[in-house]
């Protein structure tokens, strides 16, 4: 059965925030190793940093091949959530939702990303999408007026199934409590910018589920419900479905890759599936969720942070040592923004979802 819309409640969706950030943070510094050598390296740099299993921040590793910023999200060297795509485009969801609301369209994210995305801080589908935006721009559009060419012109891309979208979408249910196909169709707007097929069903599968936690009883039930959302052959569906089968199995990690072997570490499905066993391996403790989603590789910060911000979503409590570190300082790349105060954004986040409400 469907709930209806669910109350908002500030402290759940201060411990959103607070998981993603948190998540991100941790999986910052393992990103490009994971890219490089995969979860082998992974695992290699979190023993010899003896952090196995991973329920802390990196430890920064002498020898270790990091770049200042990656040092800066390691144990020890955090003073703020350090800058990161994956948190710029939840901060960007809110300000779309402030100006616009349920009425969001994908032509007001495109005019956004002109006027608050530095072109400098999009990768892969976005920053193909945003190419198309500049190559065919026009002076009417940036104003308001509509496009003089076709938007989906810009999601005609090689990495338009790829994790994108599906880092942008969290917010949407945040504001959405108890309304998963609200959620999830205000994700699709955001990802059909830059995403086609699963990178966009991937996204509106994040949203519904983070819409459909407050509402549900347990785990299994919003991931039901998230699941109505999304075509149910989609790749991004038997990812779910394989997520959810393997979460009580030792050899979970090697599953995950075994199944995947020919997808990049940046396609939406193969990350989407690793989030989902890890909700459901480690349900209500944080810290083994975001652990085990960044010590199992592929896309370290972005699992992180998705799953950081799900399981925070879905009442399991954040211990001190996530959020003392950072002290509610969110770095951002966004136009006119260095810093941001996390007490500041969860009140501008309610403030959207009582408005939507």
């Amino acid at each position: 059965m469907r709930p209806g819309a669910a109350s908002v409640e500030p402290d759940r969706i201060r411990a959103a925030w607070q998981g993603r950030v948190s998540g991100c943070l941790l999986g910052k510094p393992l990103e490009v190793l994971s890219f490089r050598e995969g979860p082998g390296g992974v695992h290699r740099y979190l023993h010899d940093a003896a952090a196995v299993p991973l329920r802390d921040y990196v430890p920064p590793l002498d020898g270790a091949a990091l770049t200042e910023a990656d040092r800066a999200c390691c144990r020890g060297h955090i003073v703020r959530a350090e800058p990161d795509d994956d948190i710029d485009y939840t901060l960007l969801a809110l300000v779309l939702l402030e100006e616009h609301g349920s009425s969001l369209q994908t032509e007001d994210v495109a005019r956004a990303w002109l006027r608050l995305l530095p072109g400098g801080a999009t990768w892969t589908a976005e920053r193909a999408a945003y190419r198309t935006l500049l190559d065919r721009m026009a002076e009417q559009f940036v104003n308001g007026e509509p496009p003089g060419f076709d938007l989906r012109e810009c999601s005609d891309n090689v990495y338009n199934e790829w994790i994108g979208g599906q880092i942008r979408a969290d917010l949407y249910g945040w504001v959405c409590p108890g309304r998963p196909t609200l959620a999830a169709e205000l994700a699709r707007r955001d990802a059909s910018l830059s995403h086609r097929g699963d990178g966009v069903h991937a996204a509106a599968f994040v949203a519904a589920l983070a819409a459909a936690l407050p509402a549900c009883s347990n785990l299994d039930t919003a991931l039901d419900m998230a699941l109505a959302e999304i075509p149910a052959h989609s790749g991004a569906a038997e990812a779910v479905q394989f997520g959810r089968s393997i979460a009580g199995a030792t050899d979970a990690v090697a599953r995950l890759h075994r199944h995947y072997p020919q997808l990049t570490p940046l396609h939406a499905v193969n990350n989407l599936a690793l989030v989902v066993w890890a909700l459901c391996a480690h349900a209500g403790d944080f810290s083994a969720t975001v652990g085990e989603a960044v010590a199992a590789g592929w896309d370290t910060d972005c699992n992180g942070a998705t799953a950081g911000g799900l399981c925070a979503l879905s009442g399991a409590p954040i211990d001190d040592r996530w959020t003392k570190p950072w002290q509610g300082r969110i770095g951002t790349r966004l136009a006119g923004h260095s810093q941001l105060q996390l007490e500041d954004i969860v009140q501008r986040t309610v403030n959207v979802a009582r408005a939507i409400a």
